[in-house]
């Protein structure tokens, strides 16, 4: 259905701006991170030149995400749920292994992350269940849509993927926040809600329970689990308050830093441009969820609302556990950062949902506020 011109002019332009520079400056990141000195010069491999392959195919699931009324994503947020599910355990039998996780499908030419899917199906059908809530929830409302929530993470721990598991779960939770809940079910949660933390540690592996004794002590094991974390810290801080500059980080382009283009592309960032570079690209995230926040709040139907609200928390979760990850205030679970860290499937579905909250935001004048 073609898209009535008139929407475009209200379009978020700030908002779709302000997407674009950070890609562009992660992109810009990822040909650092790429590169590694060698004797005779410098190499650098294609993730950069992957990186703005899949922001092509981002760009088309945005302008998709457009076109259509996002009211009718209602219809499809069970069907989308139960085929998350089902690519879910698909990973189990015919799962792709990569650095010892089976987490991938693979589609022929590229591998697809069914955890991601899994991701929007939530965020679509939360919104859903939530936006016919009249009221705040009961416990027998809350635990019906937790349920739900639990049937991915648990699939997506399994594989395993602690961070991605987390974040469908913590999407869905701070959903649940922002619809309310009554103030009996409140209480109750505030004081069993710290409870639960601590029994999640008999159920995760052996590497998963050495990452947070080494977020508590790195130097208990400098050379294993604690490595990352330590390497991390002294990047960050030798980029000091102007940065090394462009190029010139000593702990990437000499490979002490690991996993340097996906989960701690951000120490590569903070070792170049320093504080001052670091705080900007913070300035930037924060606009950019403020922008988010806003079209929440200008949404003329909950389930708009819910909409917008499900993917804010979506960024910024992963904003919050990744730098919290890479500075060492957070153990490390494999989180990236939205725009900056490399990742296909991660690129594509932050393009699409960036396209679903422009697909509200520009149709807020379409009809009265229900």
């Amino acid at each position: 259905m073609p898209m009535d011109r008139r929407l475009f002019q209200h379009i978020n332009w700030l908002l779709l701006g302000l997407a674009a520079v950070l890609f562009l400056m992660g992109v810009l990141n990822l040909y650092s991170a790429s590169g590694y000195r060698l004797e005779d010069g410098m190499s650098v491999n294609p993730y950069y030149q992957k990186q703005l392959i899949w922001g092509g195919f981002g760009l088309c699931g945005l302008v998709a995400c457009m076109l259509f009324d996002y009211r009718h994503l209602k219809t499809v947020a069970w069907p989308l749920f139960l085929v998350s599910i089902l690519c879910l355990g698909g990973v189990f039998v015919a799962g792709k292994t990569i650095y010892g996780a089976k987490r991938w499908l693979s589609l022929g030419f590229f591998n697809f992350q069914p955890s991601e899917l899994a991701k929007i199906s939530i965020l679509i059908l939360g919104a859903r269940l939530l936006a016919r809530e009249q009221t705040r929830l009961d416990f027998r409302r809350l635990f019906g849509i937790l349920a739900l929530g639990l049937v991915p993470t648990l699939l997506v721990i399994k594989q395993p993927d602690l961070g991605s598991g987390m974040n469908i779960l913590l999407i869905l939770l701070g959903m649940i926040l922002f619809r309310g809940l009554k103030p009996l079910v409140l209480k109750v949660c505030l004081v069993l809600g710290p409870c639960i933390p601590p029994l999640g540690w008999f159920v995760l592996r052996d590497y998963q329970k050495r990452r947070i004794t080494s977020f508590l002590d790195p130097a208990s094991d400098p050379l294993g689990s604690g490595y990352h974390i330590i390497q991390s810290q002294i990047a960050i801080g030798s980029g000091k308050f102007w940065g090394k500059g462009f190029l010139a980080g000593t702990q990437s382009q000499l490979r002490f830093l690991p996993e340097k283009h996906t989960d701690f592309a951000l120490a590569v960032f903070g070792e170049e441009w320093g504080f001052v570079g670091t705080f900007m690209l913070l300035s930037l995230f924060c606009l950019f969820l403020a922008q988010l926040v806003s079209a929440a709040r200008e949404a003329k139907d909950p389930f708009g609302t819910f909409l917008v609200a499900g993917v804010f928390f979506y960024f910024f979760w992963q904003i919050l556990i990744n730098m919290g990850m890479v500075l060492g205030l957070m153990p490390v679970v494999g989180i990236p950062l939205p725009f900056i860290s490399y990742g296909g499937s991660a690129t594509l579905v932050n393009f699409c949902l960036l396209g679903i909250v422009l697909n509200v935001s520009m149709r807020r004048f379409m009809f009265k506020r229900s």
